[in-house]
């Protein structure tokens, strides 16, 4: 009996703990465009806390600049990537098509 009971018990904590309601909506997908803003808008507030933590004393000069090199490389480098997204927006969505008989010589 307490053996039956204890089975029940745990049966409905794992159907209470893995059930997934039906009202529950999917994120919406994002696109390259989206991802690279964010990520641009975190590098600019890396550089900002960057920058705080060398003014308050926090870095030595050398890694300073060493890492403020590096994100002002990245930030240079998603910003080229999003004017080009913006400039041919279809390019975000181009995937490579499977090559015919032709290529699939063996």
């Amino acid at each position: 009996m307490i053996f039956a009971a204890c089975a029940a018990f745990t049966l409905a904590i794992l159907v209470y703990v893995f059930w997934l309601p039906a009202d529950v909506e999917a994120t919406p997908e994002k696109t390259r465009l989206v991802y690279l803003r964010e990520r641009k808008d975190a590098v600019y507030e890396n550089l900002r806390d960057l920058n705080f933590e060398y003014k308050a004393g926090k870095l030595p000069d050398a890694d300073y600049h060493s890492m403020k090199t590096a994100l002002e490389e990245e930030a240079a480098a998603l910003l080229a990537e999003i004017a080009a997204l913006e400039e041919y927006p279809a390019a975000a969505y181009v995937v490579a098509r499977p090559r015919g008989k032709q290529g699939a010589q063996i």
